[in-house]
């Protein structure tokens, strides 16, 4: 009755949700299988029997999602670059292989496969689950924010974290507020110069100006007939951008239409069709039935989309191509901030000569040294991959090609994608201009690409060189690419292949050639950039039935390299001590002692560890990309005797808290307000020594002082990384005090144990007049209750107030519990 009569309950109700299914992705799904692997040993512990531990809700684990880049040219691929990978990761594979052998009701879908939400959207979609004659909706929560991908499918599906996640693979819902709904109308037709990453960019600017944060998004009107599931699909992926928990289109006929591409039978598309439309969860276009009610409406015309490029440092930073020349000149002339670089304009058009291979090139702002097409996440869609290639056929036909410092790559999001590509015969095309298939997995986009030529680096740095990567991905935060590489783009595939070959983005398309042909001829974007009708062409006759054929023969037939793959079949896991991979963590240790929940301890005689700003990600906080060499992780793996060739990724071992602790807010870009510039480092107040973070938090630990953090708005944006809340809480900290959060990591904080605050609205650290070098000491009372406020007294003997934010009496209970895994876990007792 409650969700019946959602105008007047809405956002005063909780909604418990179990989904149908959980979705996994490497970098995610190793710690959720070492906490699982953990909660056994210390169920055995604690009395109880280890073999009850198990997902209780049904789990899919795709091992293909990241991959570290070393070979890029030709003939060094994808054969090299997977050997790598088997022989650097051989740990975790064998972890994974051991958790498909002892766990029940887990699936692992194992390496070369293809990354997690492409095969999430091509294999275990179900659309409509039928068990045991009965039917019901397709739903699914997954440990990566663009989860959303199959909203495109008509499947309700998003991210909520790591954390979340394991505890509903153990049974317990998902726990959110009755969210508003906000319909989305579309209506138009777009330009055929627009592509489906154009129409994706200009979705996210209107849904994100409309505020839908923390709300679900459903699209209907006449516009959504002309797109086709991969435009929905990669529309919907883009949801974490525009900060909606989900978006949604619902199945309908051009659904139902690509399913039977895809290989659905056709009896069990008529049993789909007859449900949904049972059930008034089909969208028809031609029925005269009034369109749903919505909390809120806006209005798309996709009409007036032109194509757009994303940066240069955040991915909601909007730039029409056309514009892009001029904008550029404006970032170098702009202060430091989210856009600007703050070059004298005596220096912006300073060149650098380099050599490089026996030849010399002139740097200068704005050059291009990084371009990677990457198919995933909003580059899902056949026509985007299909028009990268396809320019490129056309660029090599007319004598063009990329400057060979570039690192350029492609990396596909699953197999099919390399297959047509291939089959549509504009591969080797791709190939000769240096975008060789280099794997499958987040390459570029998460900062695993390999290091600039050292020249090249050394220009760069030599003549401060505002050095540019363009990508078709979704991130794009300052630093993450390379730490010499300042200005990042987000572009469609084929707009990456274009500035690949023109060499800077100091360029108006327009007016100005890519360069020229054999004849010395101009040759302009225009001549080679394919249009619609041979797009659709294309992929009619390569793409939408073979892809999923073969896609299916390849999950059938299985992996040669991991078949061959020895595991143990122990029930308990064998840790090995020596491993720097697989790691017991501690999150258990206190596991008979939390059976019943407490009132919780107060915190008394806090430090602040970090003094942070606004808009701090879980880049900063949460260890991803290499690893430093002067870095806290650095030593302790040279400590176990490895070499920096050796230290792999973070992402890689996500599965040792050892180094996933010291790697939290290593970040370089991180600003502390105790340092004044960025550096991962802070200061330890006791001996007043400058160290990294995890030095620091390591002391406070050893002395028995608890330690808090400071932090302006937004605390939390970007990627729901589980270790952005796990890092922490090992760190000490006990809880967080921002003027706002991020909404997935706010839950994800609770959901470990850590407190997060709110200071009351208009104040904040400065205007309390704190400088984080106090104590702080903070009483909870013996019940909780939601949005209740708390009393903070310092030792200058300030007192002021922060709402306490858990929503619900579920985030209460999970926080005196000590978070939702021990919650969980008593449950095997």
């Amino acid at each position: 009755m409650n969700i019946l009569d959602w105008k007047t309950k809405q956002n005063n109700v909780e909604v418990p949700f179990c989904p149908a299914r959980v979705v996994l992705q490497d970098f995610t799904g190793i710690p959720a299988m070492v906490d699982f692997a953990a909660m056994r040993e210390a169920v055995r512990n604690a009395g109880g029997d280890p073999v009850k531990v198990n997902p209780a809700c049904p789990t899919d684990l795709t091992v293909d999602h990241s991959l570290q880049i070393d070979f890029s040219k030709w003939p060094e691929t994808v054969l090299k670059n997977q050997e790598m990978e088997y022989g650097r990761n051989r740990e975790r594979l064998q972890f994974f292989k051991w958790s498909s052998k002892v766990f029940k009701n887990i699936s692992i879908i194992p390496p070369e496969t293809g990354m997690a939400h492409q095969v999430n959207l091509e294999y275990l979609s179900r659309v409509v689950f039928e068990v045991k004659d009965f039917l019901y909706p397709d739903s699914v929560v997954g440990t990566d924010s663009h989860t959303t991908m199959v909203n495109g499918l008509g499947i309700l599906g998003w991210g909520v974290g790591g954390i979340e996640t394991e505890a509903v693979m153990l049974g317990m819902p998902v726990t959110l507020t009755l969210p508003e709904v906000v319909g989305c109308e579309l209506t138009g037709t777009a330009s055929p110069l627009a592509t489906s990453i154009d129409i994706v960019l200009s979705i996210t600017k209107h849904l994100r100006q409309a505020d839908v944060a923390g709300k679900f998004v459903e699209f209907f009107g006449s516009g959504v007939s002309q797109l086709s599931v991969a435009d929905r699909t990669t529309i919907a992926n883009m949801c974490p951008e525009y900060g909606a928990i989900l978006s949604f289109f619902p199945v309908d006929n051009v659904t139902l239409k690509h399913l039977k591409h895809t290989g659905f039978d056709k009896a069990k598309l008529e049993v789909m069709e007859a449900y949904l439309k049972a059930v008034k969860l089909f969208r028809n276009d031609e029925s005269s039935s009034r369109e749903p009610e919505y909390s809120q409406v806006v209005q798309i015309s996709l009409s007036s989309i032109i194509p757009y490029v994303s940066g240069p440092k955040r991915s909601q930073d909007r730039v029409a191509v056309n514009n892009m020349k001029s904008d550029f000149q404006a970032c170098l002339n702009e202060k430091s901030g989210v856009k600007g670089f703050q070059i004298a304009v005596e220096k912006q058009n300073d060149i650098v000569p380099v050599q490089y291979e026996g030849n010399e090139y002139k740097l200068s702002h704005g050059c291009i040294v990084i371009a990677a097409v990457i198919s995933c996440t909003n580059n899902c869609n056949p026509s985007v991959m299909l028009a990268a290639g396809l320019l490129a056929k056309k660029a090599v036909e007319a004598g063009l090609v990329v400057k060979p410092y570039i690192r350029t790559s492609l990396s596909p999001g699953s197999g099919m994608v390399t297959h047509y590509l291939s089959s549509s015969g504009v591969l080797p095309y791709l190939s000769k201009l240096g975008f060789e298939v280099v794997g499958y997995g987040c390459s570029t986009c998460v900062g695993n690409t390999a290091p600039l030529p050292e020249a090249i680096r050394n220009a760069i740095k030599q003549g401060d060189i505002i050095a540019c990567g363009v990508l078709s991905g979704t991130k794009n935060f300052e630093g993450r690419l390379c730490d010499c590489v300042r200005a990042n783009y987000l572009a469609s595939p084929p707009l990456v292949v274009a500035y690949a070959i023109a060499g800077t983005v100091r360029i108006d398309f327009e007016t100005e050639p890519l360069g020229t042909d054999f004849n010395g001829k101009s040759i302009y974007l225009r001549d080679i950039w394919p249009t619609r009708r041979e797009l659709h062409t294309v992929e009619e006759e390569c793409v939408i039935s073979s892809m999923f054929k073969e896609l299916k023969e390849k999950m059938e037939k299985g992996n040669k390299r991991w078949n061959l793959l020895e595991a143990p079949e122990s029930t308990l896991f064998p840790w090995d001590l020596k491993s720097t991979y697989i790691r017991c963590p501690s999150f258990f240790d206190k596991l008979v002692s939390t059976l019943k929940p407490v009132s919780p301890q107060p915190i008394e005689n806090a430090h602040v560890l970090l003094y942070l700003g606004d808009s701090v990600t879980t880049d900063h906080i949460s260890p991803a990309g290499s690893i430093a060499r002067s870095s806290a992780a650095a030593k302790y793996l040279t400590n176990k005797g490895l070499t920096p060739r050796e230290f792999n990724s973070y992402g890689a071992r996500r599965g040792n808290d050892a180094v996933m602790t010291r790697g939290t807010f290593a970040n370089i870009k991180l600003l502390n307000k105790f340092i004044g510039k960025p550096a991962p480092k802070t200061i330890h107040f006791p001996s007043g020594q400058t160290l990294d973070v995890f030095e620091a938090a390591e002391l406070y630990q050893k002395e028995g002082i608890p330690v808090i953090i400071l932090a302006g708005k937004k605390y939390g944006l970007g990627s729901s990384r589980d270790w952005a809340a796990k890092g922490p809480f090992l760190l000490g900290v006990k809880a967080v005090l921002a003027e706002s959060y991020e909404k997935v990591h706010k839950s994800q904080l609770i959901g470990i144990g850590i407190a997060p605050l709110q200071f009351l609205p208009g104040e904040n650290p400065s205007t309390l007049g704190l400088t984080g070098r106090e104590q702080f000491s903070i009483l909870f009372p013996p019940e909780l209750s939601p949005g209740m406020t708390l009393d903070i007294k310092t030792s200058t003997g300030k007192v002021f107030s922060v709402i306490a934010l858990f929503e619900n009496d579920m985030e209460i209970t999970l926080y005196k519990y000590g978070g939702s895994l021990n919650f969980v876990a008593r449950r095997f007792l």
